[in-house]
């Protein structure tokens, strides 16, 4: 009896060693990367597009949700992995991209970055595989969580020319290519590696054109993975938020004393006092004299024109001089 089970266990644990053996052997990612682009394209269903019946965005979750959980939406994820120069906004832990370069693997052109309103768009995340076709090349079948993955997967998504996304919009490879030639290669083997992750199938014309691509470069492979940069943010809870808005506005009133105390204690020049008012000649009394002896008894005499208590009567010869 124990010959037996011993003979089962080690059967048993023969085929578990192959078991384990056979799985290491697959690509982690499922992509199967490495592989001939040629051959992984075979291996793929062809099927008929279904129809797009039910398609929402929504049904691929919340756009650029943080999946991965490191504090950074996956559009900024996939700026930071394929920009350089990258510069980030102040207080985001170097995770929301303000401006950088990008050499668009869609044209072979370099495009400035710069966030904003009007200028943000020259830079787009395209799906290398849209979501639109995958919904209708098998998607629908997935679940809201595979969809939302397949979504946020960095192995299926690229920083591109806007103009580029746009025109491509939800087009496979048998309606758009990649206008810079020697990126088509590249481009289908990872529309291959994407559909071969997700179960996802392919039209007959869209078999041809890939294939028609892949003839021009035999040895293509399906690409590696590629993830995003290695990320140490943390999520930033609601109460980091309130303390570092409390401490900017620290930061703000600690600047403004300063800005203040150095206005105080600037020397205040003293105001230039005012000249003095020049003196207002005393105001003119009337002065009477009856005749040239009262003139001279006050001393007044001679009165000449002009002056207190001259009269043309005092004047007798009208010289210009009274009580002569």
């Amino acid at each position: 009896m124990m010959s037996v089970l011993s003979g089962l266990l080690a059967v048993g644990l023969v085929v578990g060693l192959s078991a384990g053996s056979a799985l290491a052997g697959e690509p982690t990612d499922n992509t199967g990367a490495g592989q001939s682009a040629t051959q992984a394209l075979d291996s793929l269903e062809v099927k008929g597009r279904a129809p797009k019946t039910g398609y929402k965005r929504t049904q691929f979750g919340k756009a650029w949700a943080d999946v991965d959980r490191n504090g950074c939406d996956t559009r900024n994820d996939i700026l930071n992995r394929d920009l350089t120069d990258v510069k980030h906004k102040v207080r985001t832990h170097d995770c929301v991209v303000e401006s950088g370069q990008l050499h668009d693997p869609y044209t072979g052109k370099d495009i400035a970055f710069k966030k904003g309103w009007k200028t943000s768009t020259a830079v787009q995340i395209d799906h290398v595989v849209a979501l639109s076709d995958a919904w209708q090349k098998g998607a629908q079948k997935l679940s809201q969580t595979k969809r939302t993955e397949l979504a946020n997967d960095p192995y299926n998504l690229l920083a591109v020319q806007g103009k580029a996304n746009q025109k491509k919009s939800d087009g496979d490879a048998a309606t758009w290519l990649p206008s810079n030639k020697s990126f088509r290669c590249e481009y289908v083997a990872r529309q291959i590696g994407v559909k071969h992750k997700y179960s996802l199938w392919i039209t007959q014309a869209e078999k041809e054109a890939i294939s028609k691509v892949l003839s021009s470069c035999p040895t293509q492979t399906v690409p590696d993975y590629t993830g995003v940069k290695d990320s140490t943010v943390e999520k930033t809870t609601e109460s980091e938020q309130t303390e570092q808005q409390t401490e900017q506005q620290t930061e703000q009133s600690a600047e403004q004393a300063q800005q203040n105390q150095q206005t105080t204690q600037a020397p205040v020049p003293e105001p230039t006092p005012a000249p003095a008012p020049a003196p207002q000649p005393a105001p003119q009394q009337d002065v009477y004299y009856q005749n040239c002896t009262a003139a001279r008894a006050a001393g007044a005499a001679p009165i000449y024109q002009g002056q207190p208590g001259y009269r043309s009567q005092l004047d007798r010869d009208h010289d210009g001089v009274a009580c002569e």
